[in-house]
């Protein structure tokens, strides 16, 4: 089943009714999560011959596209599972089967958090200020705080990450899965926010909480790492980030395109906004910007799909393809408002959480200032090299 298929308007139409809602009441989005649940849309990258539908990489990105555009928060929460489980297909890709596990276990419905982010921690996949306790037996506890931990009210695993100081090696840094019924986990309910308030990105305190030696996935070095459990990560984080904030860029320009037919002017007898020349030039700005986005994130996404070598700078590609989506969203979603006019600083305007909605995109990995560094690394050497 495509993403075309599975995600079909009836069922983009219940969720985008829904989406106003959980904005309002700042509540998680159970009933999308149900549905989706039910059509597959969690299995999608798990591959057919493990209980899932088989996709490509490249279906997630444009699936993740048409359902932001309905509810962007909802997309973005989802996507914290779908990182994991198109991880676990990048590495199958590569002769990997460490996390053929996960696989069959989001196809038998279990569903993946993504507890990377720490308050303070620039250094993202190559640090962390959570301590990795190591075991008897090679199970790992971990302790420390993860912020922006989406789809918090529903994971059942929590990919993470600690630092080991204790081992004989160390320092390493330990990736492992931890469960939802550990006891040494607390999910915070502080998520009040400005914008993506249905993903309900809580914060997540570990107390200790116990990884078992079979769910402990990688110990690296700390510090940038060619292991293809990084690149994963980063490649399916990014695109699929940049996804969700496309599909944002492209539902403000339909919201654009249809309050200028909507709208009348005085000024020029009644006629419709649409026939305006700056009106016209403003969504045409919008249009230009957006049109050239997609086609970048299917295409790296392809490329990842098809094990292309773009060397060192496939991380600049990811980085740069996730700050151009975001920034072009914002550019959108701007000149969106500013077509629509005052009704959409109205509460409850879709253009409105729209507008509120797209500014996390900043926050998220990699950020202007990182993704920048990273470009220049790869085009011109690291810095005294």
């Amino acid at each position: 089943m495509t993403p075309e298929q599975l995600l079909t308007d009836d069922l983009i139409d219940r969720i985008r009714e829904r989406a106003a809602g959980y904005d309002e009441r700042n509540a998680f989005f159970d009933e999308d999560l149900a549905e989706l649940r039910e059509a597959g849309y969690l299995r999608g990258l798990v591959p057919a011959d493990l209980g899932g539908l088989g996709w490509s990489l490249e279906d997630a990105v444009r699936a993740q596209i048409r359902l932001a555009g309905a509810a962007p928060a909802t997309a973005l929460a989802v996507n914290m599972h779908l990182v994991w489980t198109g991880v676990a297909k990048v590495l199958r890709d590569r002769g990997d089967d460490g996390l053929e596990w996960l696989q069959r276990e989001a196809a038998a419905g279990e569903v993946f958090g993504f507890g990377i982010s720490e308050a303070g921690n620039d250094l993202m996949l190559f640090g962390s200020r959570t301590v990795a306790e190591p075991q008897a037996g090679g199970g790992y506890r971990y302790t420390g705080r993860k912020v922006f931990t989406s789809l918090s009210p529903a994971w059942t695993r929590l990919g993470t990450m600690g630092l080991d100081t204790a081992s004989e090696d160390a320092p390493k840094l330990v990736y492992g899965f931890i469960d939802r019924e550990d006891p040494d986990v607390r999910v915070l309910d502080d998520w009040n926010t400005m914008g993506m308030r249905a993903s309900q990105s809580r914060t997540t305190v570990l107390d200790g909480a116990f990884a078992a030696p079979d769910r402990i996935v990688r110990r690296l070095d700390p510090g940038p790492n060619a292991d293809p459990l990084i690149f994963g990560i980063f490649a399916c984080f990014e695109l699929l980030l940049a996804a969700v904030y496309t599909g944002i860029g492209g539902r403000a320009l339909e919201l654009s395109i249809a309050a200028a037919r909507r709208r009348t002017s005085m000024k020029h007898d009644g006629r419709p906004l649409a026939d305006d020349p700056d009106i016209r030039w403003r969504i045409a700005d919008a249009a230009l910007a957006y049109d050239g986005i997609e086609p970048q994130l299917t295409s790296l996404a392809r490329d990842v799909d098809a094990l292309a070598d773009h060397g060192r700078f496939w991380f600049a590609k990811l980085a740069g393809a996730k700050v151009r989506a975001t920034e072009t969203a914002k550019h959108v979603v701007d000149q969106a408002v500013r077509v629509a006019g005052g009704s959409s600083y109205f509460a409850g305007n879709e253009l409105g959480r729209l507008y509120r909605d797209v500014l996390a995109g900043i926050f998220h990995p990699s950020d202007d200032e990182s993704a920048h560094s990273t470009v220049a690394t790869a085009w011109i050497g690291p810095v005294g090299g």
